[in-house]
């Protein structure tokens, strides 16, 4: 078996001098991730109590609970801040629950929060980002928009209720209960219309969606908010995405199961933010596990705020299109993203290490770090960069992408279709891709490397052969 199929081929033995050199630059880029700690400020609140039951009967906090919950979250924040007390019980939301400053949302152990499914319940609109594009639509379930020090904890389970007969059929895929005449995302006055506003660059004020246009509402949305926790809780069901912090600043997410076999049911997405912690998390999704995003397209580049400081640790990852992955909707750049010491294991996981763009979106994706990932099995590559993702034949771009200074250490696969698939374009290349103590075992074929102008394989095993290069 041939376990590179390079194009063009070009390849070097490695020398001692190269290996040094690689290992100096794990070195440097793992040691900024103390500095990254130091940054995140895990928001502090008041020790006052607001309990829930002080605003309504069981009766009718069980009824309709999202009435209650706005009359504690109005006092806590104007009485400075404290932690709301959700007891134990089941209830339901009709509509939305908004976020303000210096508030811990705290669902006790038992807690069910069950929110309504119904479209109507998630109006007015509110200012969002939808795909990388922003506009107005649907409020998330869960919604903050420029606050400080706020949180949501505690044990509760918060249940979106989305499934085939609700929210799903948008997508527009017989899968998620769409039939034939059913309206969804694919209407041309829907999704198409959204980003046709971004590429003629619409004053984002007449971008406005919500009821007649399908787009699906993310799960829990904090937008320009900073010092964030969110932890202990079980998410499920989401519409869409089921975490998105968008330009957000210091975010903790720790404890956290997200559960959600819809379409594009993203666990976690870090948009446009810095300073983002993500461990000891559980996810189990429809669609990527943590997909790292910067805006898409005009949008992307105008607002121009990359996601950066990014780090990942002790996380498993069962389903999913990929377990970290970083794109597509990255026009505003990635850098300095850190993944350690995580579990990837299912049949229906596609890929430990994911990263696409094209040149229509572009953006530059750099110094991404990955070490000590136990992977089981994933359906297609263990690491994975297409640079050509969802462009049509002959379509060209004006924005190539850049990926370089990509770094994985210590992985060891199981079972996998292929090991590395590296997809570039003729310019810019992908540059600077190291992999070392890597072990792939069980891989079906050959590995595929195109426009991939340096890599660095030391130390790596590929169905027990060893594989050490340079190009």
């Amino acid at each position: 078996m041939k376990y590179f199929k390079i194009i063009p081929v070009f390849i070097l033995i490695i020398s001692s001098l190269g290996c040094a050199g690689k290992n100096d630059l794990q070195k440097s880029g793992w040691d900024n991730v103390e500095n990254i700690f130091s940054q995140i400020k895990v928001p502090q609140f008041s020790s006052t109590e607001f309990k829930i039951t002080n605003y309504g009967t069981i009766e009718d906090l069980r009824a309709n609970i999202k009435p209650f919950i706005e009359k504690a979250i109005q006092e806590c924040s104007s009485k400075g801040g404290g932690k709301i007390i959700i007891p134990a019980g089941e209830y339901f939301s009709k509509g939305p629950i908004h976020l303000k400053s210096n508030v811990n949302l705290h669902f006790e152990e038992g807690v069910i929060v069950n929110f309504s499914n119904n479209p109507d319940d998630y109006l007015p609109v509110v200012f969002t980002r939808w795909e990388g594009v922003e506009c107005y639509n649907y409020s998330p379930l869960i919604y903050a928009y420029e606050q400080e020090n706020i949180a949501i904890t505690g044990n509760g389970v918060l249940n979106g209720q989305a499934d085939n007969s609700n929210w799903w059929p948008w997508k527009g895929k017989a899968e998620f209960g769409y039939e034939k005449g059913m309206p969804s995302q694919l209407d041309d006055y829907s999704r198409a219309r959204l980003l046709k506003l971004d590429e003629d660059q619409v004053n984002v004020s007449e971008r406005i969606f919500g009821d007649g246009y399908y787009l699906r509402p993310n799960f829990v949305q904090f937008y320009k908010c900073k010092n964030i926790l969110l932890s202990d809780v079980e998410i499920i069901n989401s519409p869409m995405w089921v975490i998105h912090p968008v330009l957000c600043e210091n975010v903790t997410i720790k404890n956290v199961k997200t559960i959600s076999h819809g379409p594009n049911s993203d666990g976690c997405n870090p948009e446009s933010s810095r300073n983002v912690l993500i461990e000891h998390c559980y996810f189990d999704n429809g669609d990527d596990c943590i997909a790292i995003k910067s805006g898409r397209n005009y949008d992307g580049r105008r607002i121009a705020t990359p996601s950066e400081n990014i780090v990942i640790r002790n996380c498993t990852m069962k389903d999913g299109h990929g377990g970290v992955v970083i794109g597509s909707e990255v026009s505003g750049g990635c850098r300095n993203v850190y993944a350690e010491n995580c579990k990837m294991d299912s049949p229906h996981l596609d890929r430990m290490l994911r990263i696409k763009s094209n040149a229509l979106r572009g953006g530059v994706v750099e110094n991404i770090f990955i070490r000590d990932i136990e992977v089981g099995t994933v359906s297609n590559a263990v690491f994975l960069i297409e640079l050509l993702y969802e462009m049509k034949d002959g379509e060209v771009g004006e924005f190539p992408p850049t990926v370089r200074n990509i770094s994985v250490e210590r992985v060891k696969s199981n079972k996998s279709e292929y090991a590395l698939q590296l997809i570039g374009i003729d310019n810019p290349q992908i540059d600077g891709i190291f992999i070392s103590d890597c072990e792939f075992n069980n891989v079906e074929k050959d590995n595929f490397i195109q426009n991939v102008k340096s890599i660095t394989l030391n130390n790596v095993f590929i169905n027990g052969k060893q594989i050490d290069y340079i190009k």
